[in-house]
């Protein structure tokens, strides 16, 4: 079992080592590119919102319930300091990437799987092209650039849904929550934000392609393979959050 993990591991960065390679023709690449954005970008933009809005009002209340049932009194203005450190250190960039990870991922994977069981990626072999450049390079350029993008929106929406939770509760007033949003945070904690987005992003992008670019058999090969890509992008992801926020914010 540990023996097919690191083979498994060294087969993942050989194919790497083919997909980030210059492109062959770049008319070609820019077309897949601009399809790439589409795809795991524009097509998660209603997910993203949906999930971000309501995560955000959830977390604002329940910093202002920790708040009042404190044994200090706490003014009200920490609800929206709060809800937007927690966004933007932990929420946006990690938990919005593990729902990515299972919506574009199992997409990337069954994409390249069926490309493969079809024997699509032999042909293009054969035809002298780069397959995992071709099929795998878009797909990683299109997450780290779009990535960041859907995580500085969620950051937005999830702020506005604190807002909108305290105007709808009464709990505390819109005024005390803007002060709040207002109050100085490190810069740093959003560059730390953006870095582990980009991070994420490539994992997200790279690990299902190594599923999908491998599978062998047929559309029930592609299902499983689909799966596990799956599972061991969010295990990544979770992995790799615990490693960044050891060297950047101890």
């Amino acid at each position: 079992m540990l023996k097919q993990f690191f083979e498994a591991i060294g087969e993942y960065f050989l194919l790497l080592g083919k997909a980030i390679s210059k492109p062959q023709k770049r008319n070609v690449y820019l077309k897949l590119l601009v399809r790439e954005f589409y795809d795991l970008g524009v097509n998660s933009f209603g997910l993203v919102l949906f999930t971000s809005f309501f995560v955000g009002a959830v977390v604002a209340i329940q910093m202002f319930n920790n708040f009042d049932a404190s044994s200090f009194p706490i003014p009200n203005s920490f609800v929206g300091y709060a809800t937007k450190t927690v966004l933007i250190l932990e929420f946006s960039p990690t938990i919005i990437s593990v729902i990515l990870a299972g919506k574009v991922g199992s997409y990337i994977a069954s994409s390249i799987g069926t490309m493969r069981v079809t024997e699509q990626i032999d042909a293009l072999d054969i035809m002298g092209v780069n397959s995992p450049n071709f099929l795998i390079l878009p797909k990683i350029v299109a997450s780290v650039v779009f990535n960041p993008i859907l995580i500085a929106i969620s950051i937005v929406v999830g702020i506005w849904g604190g807002y909108v939770a305290g105007w709808a509760t009464g709990s505390w007033t819109t005024g005390d929550y803007i002060t709040g949003i207002q109050m100085y945070m490190p810069s740093y904690f959003i560059w730390y934000a953006f870095l582990k987005t980009a991070v994420f992003a490539f994992l997200i992008a790279t690990i299902p392609a190594y599923f999908g670019y491998n599978v062998k058999g047929g559309s029930l090969e592609v299902g499983r393979a689909s799966t596990q890509a799956v599972v061991w992008t969010m295990i990544a992801v979770i992995i790799m959050n615990l490693l960044l926020t050891q060297m950047f914010l101890s």
